[in-house]
């Protein structure tokens, strides 16, 4: 059964999404921007700050769920400047 997943600790889906769905023991995380969800806008112009950001989005999403990022299988990340990869390569939690 799919579960529409959402919390108010990660910004809200852009457009007509959900934050995530949970199928079974499988949780499925829509894209993620670097949305402070308190304020409602972009954290920084830094990519390692959005990349940071990015990754505490999902995390909310999926303590939401009842999981954490340590459970992640596959992410993608998609950058307009490649130039900026080992920045955010580097992001940590």
């Amino acid at each position: 059964m799919l579960k529409e997943i959402n919390t108010n600790e990660a910004p809200g889906a852009v457009g007509p999404f959900s934050q995530a769905i949970k199928v079974g023991n499988l949780l499925f995380v829509s894209g993620k921007l670097p949305i402070d969800p308190a304020t409602g806008e972009f954290n920084s112009d830094d990519a390692a700050a959005q990349a940071d950001q990015c990754l505490k989005n999902i995390a909310a999403v999926a303590f939401a769920a009842g999981t954490s990022l340590a459970n992640t299988v596959k992410t993608t990340v998609l950058l307009t400047d490649l130039g900026k990869f080992g920045e955010i390569n580097a992001a940590t939690l």
